[in-house]
C-alpha cells in the first residue's frame, strides 16, 4: 500500500515529516527519477532518492509496550518542576521516539500503551472508535444510587458531557470511609473519572488504570516496569485501531512470550493472585498474549487493585 512520501522517510529516520516536507518542498527528493511534490506517495518498490542519492527504505518494524505507571510521574518528556516522567523508565529505541498512548494525572497509576507507531497511537486515542478504559476508583464520602444513576445517564462539566458507561461495585476497606468502585469511559478527556466524581461531591482518593480495551496489567509487572507485546497482542492492538496488519512484521511475528527490556530483566516470579486464567512469571497466559480474556463476575473486585489499595 501507498504511503505519502513523507512519512516513508519519517519512518526511515532520515528526519521529521515536517523536515522531510521541507526537503520536497526544495525540490531534493525524487521518486523514479522524477522530482516529488507535496502529497505524493510511494510503495517499497519505488526508487526513492534525496539530493540524488537512493533511500533504501526498510519495512518499520515498531515496537509496543505496556506499562504500569507508579504514582508521581508525569507524561510529557519534560516538566519545568524537575518531575520524574514515565519516559524515564522506558527501554531505549533507535531512530523512532515512544508515543503515549493516551495520559494519567500525576497521582493517577496504573496502565499505560507506548507505540512506536504514531498512526496507531492516534487511532487508538481517537474517541470515535469507542475504546473502553476501565479504572478502579477508591472515594471518599456516602455514595449513593442516585449519584451512581447521575454518572451513568451523563452530567455536564465544563467542556461537555461525560458519563460512565459501566459502574460496579469493588470491595470495601474494613473500617474505612473509602469505597472501591470500577468505572468504564470511552474517551480519555483530561481528568474525566476525577471530575465525573466531583461533581456528585465525592472525593477521589486513589484512582488507577486497570484495563485499555482488552488489555490489562499482567501481575506481575509491577509499578515502574514495562512488557514489550509482541504477536497476537500487536495484531489486537491494530485490529482495535481498526487498522490492517497486512505488512506490518511486528504483528505476525511467533514471538507471542515477549522477553522485558534489559534494565527490568530481574522481575523473578511474583506470588500468583487470583486471576481469571493461567499466567506465567511474566504475567502472560498460555497462549503468550496480555489481553483480558474472560470478565469475572459483576461486582467481584478484579485482580489484586483493593489489596494494593490499603497501603
Amino acid at each position: 500500500m501507498a504511503d505519502k512520501l513523507q512519512k516513508i522517510l519519517a519512518n526511515a529516520g532520515l528526519g521529521s515529516r515536517r523536515g522531510v516536507e521541507k526537503w520536497i518542498e526544495e525540490g531534493r527528493v525524487s521518486v523514479n527519477g522524477l522530482v516529488a511534490k507535496i502529497g505524493d506517495r510511494a510503495e517499497d518498490t519505488d526508487r526513492i532518492a534525496v539530493d540524488g542519492k537512493p533511500i533504501k527504505i526498510v519495512v518499520q518494524r515498531h515496537r509496543h509496550l505496556l506499562y504500569n505507571k507508579p504514582a508521581n510521574e508525569i507524561c510529557t518528556r519534560d516538566d519545568p518542576e524537575g518531575r520524574r516522567s514515565v519516559f524515564k523508565s522506558l527501554p531505549r529505541v533507535e531512530k523512532q521516539r515512544w508515543i503515549s498512548v493516551g495520559r494519567l494525572d500525576y497521582s493517577t497509576t496504573g496502565l499505560l500503551l507506548f507505540t512506536t507507531d504514531g498512526e496507531l497511537a492516534n487511532k487508538l486515542m481517537h474517541p470515535s472508535f469507542q475504546i473502553e478504559r476501565e479504572y478502579a476508583v477508591r472515594v471518599l464520602g456516602h455514595v449513593s444510587e442516585e449519584k451512581l444513576n447521575a454518572m451513568r445517564e451523563g452530567v455536564l462539566l465544563e467542556d461537555g458531557v461525560a458519563k460512565f458507561t459501566d459502574i460496579q461495585k469493588g470491595q470495601e476497606e474494613d473500617e474505612s470511609a473509602n469505597q472501591w468502585y470500577y468505572v468504564v469511559i470511552m474517551e480519555g478527556r483530561n481528568r474525566e473519572v476525577r471530575r465525573l466524581w466531583e461533581s456528585q461531591d465525592l472525593t477521589v482518593s486513589r484512582l488507577k488504570r486497570t484495563r485499555y480495551g482488552s488489555f490489562f496489567i499482567p501481575s506481575a509487572v509491577k509499578a515502574g516496569k514495562s512488557i514489550e507485546l509482541k504477536g497476537k497482542d500487536v495484531t489486537e492492538l491494530y485490529l482495535m485501531a481498526g487498522v490492517d496488519t497486512k505488512g506490518r512484521p511486528e504483528a505476525h511475528s511467533d514471538e507471542d512470550s515477549a522477553r522485558p527490556a534489559k534494565r527490568q530483566s530481574n522481575w523473578g516470579k511474583s506470588k500468583r493472585r487470583s486471576s481469571s486464567r493461567e499466567t506465567n512469571a511474566e504475567g502472560r497466559a498460555s497462549d503468550g498474549s496480555v489481553r483480558w480474556k474472560k470478565p469475572q463476575a459483576k461486582g467481584a473486585p478484579r485482580e489484586g487493585t483493593p489489596r494494593e489499595g490499603k497501603r
